[in-house]
């Protein structure tokens, strides 16, 4: 072997962009443009309203819900966001979070997704897991599940 040609482990150490296969952006599979409105949502504006959403949960349980503690009872912010996750996207296509981060949810059709999908991608939200597995269009199993993605307004 040369000393120019990488190394074996090279080429599957660094990802299939390593190895020289272009995967494109993401979105493209899905007909969407690469940048501005209707762009598939990148990782800090996501979990940036995601933060944003769980600070105003946690909040909402401190203050109005008889100052509980959140350490004593650990399921009541997931539950008040769970609530108002799915009263807010299924209402209005997002959260506050996403809201302040420029960002929404849609079907895959481009439109506000219908309630039931909704539910669906709530509750695997609320599990955490089927959100920290994702695709190379940046969408996770909740939205998968759901036939949902979220995108830049």
């Amino acid at each position: 072997m040369s000393r120019n040609e990488p190394r074996w482990t090279q080429t599957w150490l660094g990802g299939v962009r390593s190895a020289g296969i272009d995967l494109g952006y993401p979105g493209e599979r899905l007909g969407l443009p690469e940048e501005g409105s209707g762009s598939i949502a990148g990782w800090g504006r996501r979990i940036g309203a995601l933060v944003i959403d769980w600070m105003i949960c946690t909040w909402v349980v401190v203050q109005l819900l008889l100052r509980m503690n959140p350490a004593e009872s650990p399921w009541a912010p997931v539950l008040v966001f769970a609530l108002q996750y799915l009263v807010l996207v299924g209402w209005m296509g997002q959260t506050f979070g996403h809201r302040l981060m420029g960002i929404r949810v849609a079907a895959m059709d481009g439109g506000d997704p219908r309630l039931l999908p909704v539910a669906v991608r709530t509750v695997l939200l609320a599990l955490v897991v089927p959100a920290a597995i994702w695709d190379r269009d940046h969408r996770g199993i909740h939205d998968r599940a759901s036939n949902t993605m979220v995108v830049r307004m």
